[in-house]
């Protein structure tokens, strides 16, 4: 029974197997891409945002895409704790995410609703993380994705009162 212990530890990656961890991977990776694509769009709108409305949006858009370059990082280096590589191609990215580039000018409060279309699929995606982390037992990956989430329940909150006026 010992050498059986011994000889599956050798497998493990901090206390998980590749296969333990593979779903959380695939996780990650999905929502990974739903970050970059989402990154991408807030810096368009940061950069496109017209009228009244400018200063506060433009100033809001670049809180969130510096929190999304951060949150970026912080996946991708989960899925390097792994052992495995994250994704990192665009074409990849675009073609893992829900959240979907833009192809046409919006005015400001277009581009708030799209924001607050894009946390819905963020949402849903820390949530698809969030299950595989908890049915493996991997507490960080669970620590790491609540965190997101309560940020961004918090920014979803802010942007839908905005979104009123």
């Amino acid at each position: 029974m010992d050498n059986t212990l011994k000889k599956e530890k050798t497998y493990k990656k901090l206390g998980f197997t590749y296969l333990e961890t593979a779903e959380i991977v695939v996780a990650l990776n999905k929502l990974l891409a739903n970050y970059i694509v989402h990154y991408h769009k807030l810096r368009t709108f940061h950069w496109n945002v017209e009228g009244g409305d400018f200063f506060e949006l433009h100033e809001q858009f670049e809180v969130e895409y510096n929190e999304a370059k951060l949150q970026t990082d912080t996946i991708a280096e989960r899925i390097r704790v792994f052992g495995l590589k994250p994704k990192y191609t665009l074409q990849q990215h675009l073609g893992l995410a829900d959240i979907k580039e833009l192809q046409d000018d919006l005015a400001p409060l277009g581009m708030v609703k799209e924001v607050l279309k894009d946390f819905r699929i963020l949402h849903d995606s820390l949530l698809d993380v969030l299950n595989a982390a908890l049915d493996s037992g991997d507490t960080v990956t669970e620590e790491i994705v609540t965190q997101f989430m309560r940020r961004l329940e918090k920014r979803h909150w802010m942007f839908t009162a905005w979104s009123k006026s």
